[in-house]
């Protein structure tokens, strides 16, 4: 891996406004972002690209963002990557349920664009490197 390697984070969300914010920001502070808009379209493109780490909206269509999580963590080739989610559900028994299904992290929506660069940064360091 070379040294300019953009760190990857793929963004699973359905709202197109969400999407956008989250997108732009991941950009401008150097992260590459892809994209998927449902549950399936999401466990696909990890499987296919391995991003460096994934967000993962829980309110999202086909699959929810649990159940896309349960299977990228029971998959040998994504188990590693660090999944957040983000949820509108922002009660106690929400966090537990980010646990059980593997999540490794939790934001509750609304999350600050900032909050969601300072979450990646926690778990996969700056963009570039």
């Amino acid at each position: 891996m070379n040294a300019n390697h953009k760190k990857t984070v793929l963004l699973v969300e359905d709202n197109e406004d969400n999407l956008v914010v989250y997108r732009t920001i991941l950009e401008h502070v150097g992260y590459r972002v892809l994209e998927a808009r449902d549950g399936e379209q999401g466990v696909d493109s990890a499987t296919e690209h391995h991003p460096d780490m994934i967000l993962m909206d829980i309110s999202i269509p086909k699959i929810d963002g649990w159940e896309a999580t349960r299977r990228l963590k029971a998959d040998e080739e994504t188990r590693e990557i660090p999944i957040v989610a983000l949820t509108a559900h922002a009660l106690e028994e929400d966090r537990e349920k980010a646990i059980q299904a593997g999540c490794d992290g939790y934001l509750a929506k609304p999350v600050e664009p900032r909050r969601v660069v300072e979450e990646v940064q926690r778990f996969i360091g700056p963009a570039e490197g």
